[in-house]
């Protein structure tokens, strides 16, 4: 990881032509190929930013294959099911890497918990987003000051509000401009299980218990067959689940 970071990214002062020009040849590339260029082009200034779900795992396998050590980052919201801590270990046993782990900033933390309560998410579904705020979009916007180049797990058949999420797209996050990568974007579930079948990826065990979300420990619960995936995110608020989001996608991202 780069110890410093860059007030400006490489792509700041790049025409919308010369930006669309790259798009477009981005595009035209498979998931292997995109991971490919994304770390020979950036090397540490790219990064997988996954929670350890199943496509963020086929992720790191593809880009084990392409460098001995992709970077991979994660936002550690300090409530995450034990399954998922487990998880992360044995992808780095697995693929000799080290994980970098953001986390919330400890005095907002404490503040919101005195504020608010420990499981203030209950509530409201703004004290939810306020929650998700702090614990996972922040940390997450601190991972992106280290990285031009954000690798992420989205997948179109997630929910209809993930339906258009763009394959590669440039955003704006903190004044500076990012290249998004979702090389996974257009696979389906069926795509996905044949790959880590295949491959003998790691995945949560907590697939096996009925989960298609996962994320922090209270907040996301097993879903019903024919539930949307993101159904057991949440599960008390009555929102239909194509808007159960954290924020993290939402900002800047154009989804």
């Amino acid at each position: 990881m780069s110890e410093s970071v860059p007030a400006t990214s490489p792509f700041d002062n790049w025409s919308d032509e010369t930006c669309r020009s790259l798009l477009g040849r981005l595009e035209a590339m498979g998931p292997e190929e995109l991971l490919r260029w994304a770390v020979s082009e950036h090397g540490d200034r790219a990064a997988i930013m996954t929670s350890f779900q199943n496509t963020g795992c086929v992720m790191i396998d593809m880009a084990a294959r392409q460098s001995p050590k992709p970077r991979v980052v994660t936002v550690d919201t300090l409530r995450l099911h034990p399954e998922t801590y487990d998880q992360i270990k044995q992808i780095e046993e697995r693929y000799g890497i080290v994980v970098e782990r953001f986390g919330p900033d400890p005095d907002k933390l404490r503040k919101m918990i005195a504020r608010h309560g420990e499981y203030l998410f209950f509530d409201n579904k703004a004290k939810q987003e306020y929650c998700c705020r702090i614990r996972k979009v922040e940390p997450n916007e601190r991972a992106l000051e280290t990285v031009d180049v954000w690798i992420t797990g989205l997948r179109r058949d997630q929910s209809a509000a993930r339906r258009e999420a763009p394959r590669v797209e440039f955003i704006e996050r903190l004044g500076r401009k990012v290249l998004k990568l979702a090389p996974l974007a257009d696979w389906n579930l069926e795509m996905i299980e044949a790959y880590v079948q295949a491959n003998e990826v790691p995945i949560n065990p907590l697939y096996l218990q009925g989960y298609t979300s996962i994320g922090c420990i209270i907040c996301s619960t097993p879903t019903m067959p024919w539930e949307d995936p993101r159904a057991g995110r949440w599960r008390w608020q009555k929102d239909e689940a194509d808007s159960k989001e954290c924020g993290i996608h939402l900002d800047g991202s154009g989804i």
